[in-house]
């Protein structure tokens, strides 16, 4: 009988997605308003943490853009949560002009986003389900052609 080292399991229990924390996460749009992930429970979501001065998360964002294109009819929300300063909703809202980005912006400068996810490092992406669960998890930028991106996608889409 094969045995899972302990250390490895801690560490997988530490990664699990807590759905009570992610239905809880709540952020503030560029123009405001308060929004929670909880609202967004039926769609699939890709979020994505990132920040003005992250050089991968520029490099990302183009990627983001296009899957928000390309699989919003699909049921797809693309979120993407600034953890920058307070002070730099100017700045996030040039970014995102600059770099074209039509999806969701929402700013988090207290990063609860870390603490909720769990989360080491920017950029990080996840998928989540439809019911909530995260299905995928990713550090570092995303890219175009990354096989388990595209089946997490299909697999939160397919959820109903």
């Amino acid at each position: 009988m094969k045995r899972t080292p302990l250390a490895l399991v801690a560490c997988l229990a530490c990664s699990a997605p807590a759905e009570r924390e992610v239905s809880h996460y709540a952020a503030v749009t560029l123009a405001g308003d308060s929004v929670a992930l909880a609202d967004l429970r039926g769609e699939a979501v890709l979020l994505n943490v990132w920040a003005t001065w992250c050089a991968p998360c520029r490099v990302e964002i183009p990627v983001l853009q296009e899957l928000h294109e390309r699989r919003a009819a699909e049921g797809l929300r693309v979120v993407g949560v600034s953890v920058d300063d307070a002070t730099a909703r100017d700045d996030v809202a040039g970014f995102a002009r600059e770099l074209g980005m039509s999806y969701d912006v929402w700013l988090d400068p207290a990063e609860r986003v870390s603490s909720t996810f769990r989360l080491h490092g920017i950029p990080t992406t996840l998928v989540i389900d439809r019911e909530g669960r995260e299905l995928w998890r990713h550090v570092g930028p995303v890219r175009r052609d990354d096989p388990e991106l595209a089946h997490a996608l299909a697999a939160a889409l397919a959820a109903r």
